[in-house]
C-alpha cells in the first residue's frame, strides 16, 4: 500500500508540473528561413504569450472588476505580421539602444561610431535592423519563465563589441517581471526596454485618451523638433508633462504646448523619483471602465511615455481593427534618449569586465468601481 501511496503521490506531481509547465509551439519561419517559436506562461490570474522574434510579449490576458480575461497589449496572431511591420515594435525587447540617438552617432572613449538613420535623420531602438528583428535563442525554464538570449557581433548596426543579451521573462500571480542582463568583449552603449503597447479596456477597443495615469516623476527632459532632448532637465510643474496626480492621458494632449505639438501627444522620457530600494515605482495606469490597472516597477532612471502618435490604421490587431492614433499607450523604462551624447545624463556606457542589469515588473490589478 505504501508503494502505490508513493507511486500515486509521484504522478501527482508529475500531472501537476505537465499542466503547470510553459506551453511552447513553433510559430514560423522567418524569410531567412529561421526558426521562430511561440511560448505561453499561465495561471489564474494572467495568461502571457511570448515569441523568439524580439524576445517580445505577444499578448497578455488580464481579468477586468467582473473577472473576465481580455488581452490588453496590441498585437498580432501570427508571425508574418510582425517581420513585415518591424518597425512597429508591438511587445518587443529594443537595443542596442532604445529611444533616440542623436543623428546616429556618438563617441566612446575617443573613437567615433556611426548608427544607420532610421528617424528623422537620427537612430531610433538600435537602427534599421534592432534587436526587435532579430531572432533569439529561446529556453523555457521551470514552470514560470522563459530566457530568451542573443550574441550581438562587433559593429552590429555599428556599435562595438560583441554583446550577449539575455531577457528572462517570469510569471508570478499578477506580475510579470523582465529582468536584462548582458556583457561586453569591448566599450560600447546599451540601452535596452521594452516596447509594449497597452490598452487597458482592450487591444481592440479604440483609444486610450480616457485612460488614467500617474507618473512618479517631477521632470521631463524636454525635446528638439526631431524629438531629441536638448540636453535640459524641466520641471513638469504647470506644464501638460504633470503626471504626478492621477490624469487622463488625452485631458492634455492637445493643449497649444510646443513640446506636445512636436511629438503629436507624448513621446518623451521623465526622470522618475527613486526611493531607496533599487527598484522603484515608475507609473500606474488605470482604465475606469474595466477596472484594469497595470503598475509598471523598474530599476532605471527614466520612462519614455508614449501615446501612440503614430498608429496610423496601417497594422491590424487580433480580432482585424486597425490601431488608429492612440489605440496604445507605451510606458518604456530606459536610461534617457541621447545619453551618449550628452553628459549630464546618466551614462550608458557598458565595459569588459562589467555585467549590465537591468529589471523592469508590470504588475496588474483590479480598482474598485467608482475610481
Amino acid at each position: 500500500m505504501k508503494r502505490k501511496a508513493m507511486l500515486f503521490a509521484v504522478f501527482l506531481v508529475q500531472a501537476f508540473y505537465a499542466h503547470a509547465a510553459v506551453q511552447q509551439s513553433s510559430w514560423g519561419t522567418t524569410s531567412d528561413g529561421q526558426k521562430v517559436g511561440l511560448f505561453v506562461l499561465s495561471n489564474s490570474d494572467l495568461r502571457v504569450q511570448l515569441t523568439s522574434y524580439g524576445a517580445r510579449i505577444v499578448s497578455i490576458e488580464a481579468p477586468d472588476r467582473k473577472g473576465v480575461r481580455t488581452d490588453v497589449v496590441l498585437g498580432h496572431d501570427n508571425l508574418a505580421a510582425y517581420t513585415s511591420n518591424p518597425q512597429d515594435y508591438f511587445g518587443a525587447t529594443v537595443g542596442r539602444y532604445g529611444n533616440r540617438i542623436a543623428k546616429g552617432t556618438f563617441q566612446l572613449q575617443g573613437k567615433s561610431y556611426h548608427i544607420p538613420l532610421n528617424n528623422k535623420g537620427n537612430a531610433l531602438h538600435g537602427g534599421p535592423q534592432g534587436f526587435n528583428s532579430k531572432v533569439w535563442q529561446a529556453r523555457a525554464m521551470g514552470d514560470d519563465r522563459v530566457e530568451f538570449t542573443l550574441v550581438s557581433p562587433d559593429g552590429d548596426m555599428g556599435f562595438p563589441g560583441k554583446l550577449t543579451v539575455h531577457v528572462l521573462y517570469t510569471l508570478s500571480g499578477k506580475s510579470l517581471r523582465i529582468d536584462y542582463t548582458a556583457d561586453t568583449n569591448k566599450p560600447t552603449v546599451l540601452n535596452l526596454t521594452n516596447h509594449t503597447y497597452f490598452n487597458l479596456h482592450g487591444e481592440a477597443s479604440g483609444d486610450v485618451l480616457k485612460q488614467r495615469l500617474v507618473i512618479n516623476a517631477d521632470s521631463f527632459t524636454p525635446v528638439d523638433a526631431a524629438l531629441i532632448p536638448i540636453g535640459a532637465v524641466q520641471s513638469v510643474k504647470g506644464t501638460p508633462f504633470d503626471f504626478r496626480e492621477v490624469t487622463s492621458i488625452g485631458d492634455r494632449i492637445d493643449v497649444p504646448d510646443e513640446q506636445l505639438k512636436r511629438a503629436g501627444g507624448y513621446d518623451h522620457n521623465f526622470v522618475l523619483i527613486r526611493g531607496v530600494y533599487e527598484l522603484h515605482k515608475a507609473a500606474v495606469a488605470l482604465d475606469p471602465e474595466s477596472g484594469r490597472t497595470l503598475t509598471v516597477l523598474t530599476t532605471e532612471p527614466g520612462v519614455q511615455f508614449y501615446s501612440g502618435n503614430s498608429l496610423s490604421g496601417t497594422s491590424k490587431g487580433y480580432a482585424g481593427t486597425r490601431y488608429a492614433k492612440h489605440d496604445g499607450f507605451c510606458l518604456e523604462t530606459q536610461h534617457y534618449p541621447d545619453s551618449p551624447n550628452r553628459a549630464n545624463f546618466p551614462s550608458t556606457q557598458l565595459l569588459p569586465g562589467q555585467t549590465f542589469h537591468s529589471t523592469t515588473v508590470f504588475v496588474f490589478g483590479v480598482a474598485p468601481a467608482g475610481i
